[in-house]
């Protein structure tokens, strides 16, 4: 039985992502920039978002994380993810679900720019990863393919069963497994 360690396996991606980010800045230009939304008081979106900004800290990428309450409108978040949006020194953008009961998810969701979607729920980046063309996909299913290929299983011919219902999660990882692969850095599918 082999059991996949994904300690290990994040920790050489997090070095080899930092190695990337010192090249940038010793090259003179800018290190990534994440922008994290969290509307409202869920302790596990907490738990979550914290170990991004912490996770960023460590690899040298820039965050910055907007706390809004549990009763913002709508068009204020709206209008959030816009400035987002348009601030070219912001690389990715993540939404933190599940938004207040009165939000809709999937306006949310659309509002971002594909390009800055870094959970790629956008419908467009998930078209791209089910038609196969190269895009992003979801962190869960993109680190599924980097441990899997980190510890060397391989998956040509293999049989894998996808359990889960989450609509972020399980199809994603059944496009990327029919045959997408990963770029072991971008964690884009190719």
């Amino acid at each position: 039985m082999l059991i996949l360690d994904g300690k290990i396996a994040s920790g050489a991606i997090k070095e080899s992502l930092k190695k990337e980010v010192d090249k940038l800045t010793d090259s003179g230009k800018r290190s990534p920039h994440l922008a994290a939304i969290l509307a409202g008081n869920n302790g596990a979106s907490e738990t979550y978002v914290a170990s991004k900004v912490k996770q960023c800290a460590e690899i040298g990428f820039r965050s910055t994380l907007i706390r809004l309450e549990d009763t913002i409108n709508e068009e204020t978040l709206l209008n959030e993810i816009t400035k987002l949006n348009d601030d070219d020194e912001v690389d990715g953008i993540l939404v933190q679900l599940p938004l207040p009961k009165h939000i809709k998810e999937q306006k949310v969701i659309e509002a971002i720019t594909p390009a800055k979607d870094v959970d790629g729920f956008h419908p467009l980046n998930v078209g791209l990863l089910a038609s196969g063309s190269p895009g992003l996909i979801p962190c869960t299913p993109a680190g599924v393919m980097k441990l899997l290929s980190a510890t060397g299983v391989m998956l040509e011919g293999a049989r894998a069963v996808v359990l889960g219902r989450s609509a972020i999660v399980g199809p994603c990882v059944m496009h990327v497994l029919l045959g997408r692969s990963v770029d072991r850095v971008s964690g884009r599918a190719r």
